[in-house]
């Protein structure tokens, strides 16, 4: 399969500083990227989108007239925009401040300053989910696997329903809790569950103690998806029986590569 190179990409960078913009753009530029459009506000880079849509936009968080969320949202809200990768490139490093952009479906945040692997990582990214590379397994037709993704952020749902689409599973689920999750496998036969862990009603923790305790297919595999950094909580659903652990946000490189541990081994 022909797969793009980060030369072929079309980016947008929006950064309110005309240092960063120009520091930024020299730094794409030395990653073979030359069709680089940029803009310092969010209304700029609204007319650009509407002109020329880009396959990348990279976007600091705060702007004169909003912030990078709701362009975000803005974009995924809309289908003419939704396929539109997005990044965050940011010096915040709070928590609380970055984790509604993980849940909602950024393909990567860039610390400032960022390290050519971070930029690299965050590219080859962006090409996976513009790319089609299909899981070519031994042991199973990877149209057939039935997989269930759990996750209450639904622009979360979706970039995990495009990756693994492009890796060729068509057979999906969705459920907006581990409630719901619950309810559907008791009627319903899957081969693989990916979840998030912090979810309300019953959370990712919950789901895998039901799964692995008390359903008939205990021995489904698990990949757990999330941005939660607190360790007792991680070894809790690593005792619990999740087979594989991936941060928001993801890298369909990382999950390709869980996945061919989990569905072929």
């Amino acid at each position: 399969m022909a797969t793009l190179s980060p030369s072929e990409l079309s980016i947008l960078l929006i950064e309110p500083s005309d240092t960063q913009r120009k520091i930024i753009t020299s730094r794409l530029s030395q990653e073979g990227i030359s069709n680089i459009q940029t803009a310092s506000t969010l209304a700029q880079a609204t007319t650009i989108i509407s002109r020329h849509q880009p396959d990348l936009v990279a976007s600091a968080m705060h702007f004169e007239d909003g912030t990078a969320l709701e362009l975000l949202n803005t974009l995924k809200q809309n289908p003419a925009f939704c396929d539109i990768q997005f990044m965050l490139v940011s010096s915040e490093c709070r928590r609380e401040q970055l984790e509604i952009y993980r849940q909602s479906g950024v393909v990567a945040i860039l610390p400032k300053p960022f390290s050519s692997e971070h930029l690299g990582k965050a590219l080859n990214a962006t090409i996976d989910l513009l790319s089609h590379d299909e899981l070519d397994l031994d042991h199973f037709d990877v149209h057939n696997i039935r997989v269930l993704v759990v996750d209450d952020s639904k622009m979360a749902r979706n970039i995990i329903r495009r990756t693994i689409t492009n890796l060729g599973l068509k057979l999906i689920t969705e459920a907006n809790d581990g409630a719901e999750a619950i309810a559907l496998m008791q009627d319903n036969m899957y081969d693989l569950v990916i979840t998030d862990y912090n979810m309300p009603n019953a959370d990712g923790l919950a789901l895998t103690q039901f799964i692995r305790n008390h359903s008939q297919q205990s021995h489904i595999p698990i990949l757990m998806v999330s941005s939660e950094a607190n360790d007792t909580h991680l070894s809790n659903v690593s005792q619990a029986g999740v087979n594989a652990l991936c941060d928001k946000p993801f890298e369909p490189q990382l999950v390709k590569q869980l996945l061919y541990s989990l569905l072929d081994s």
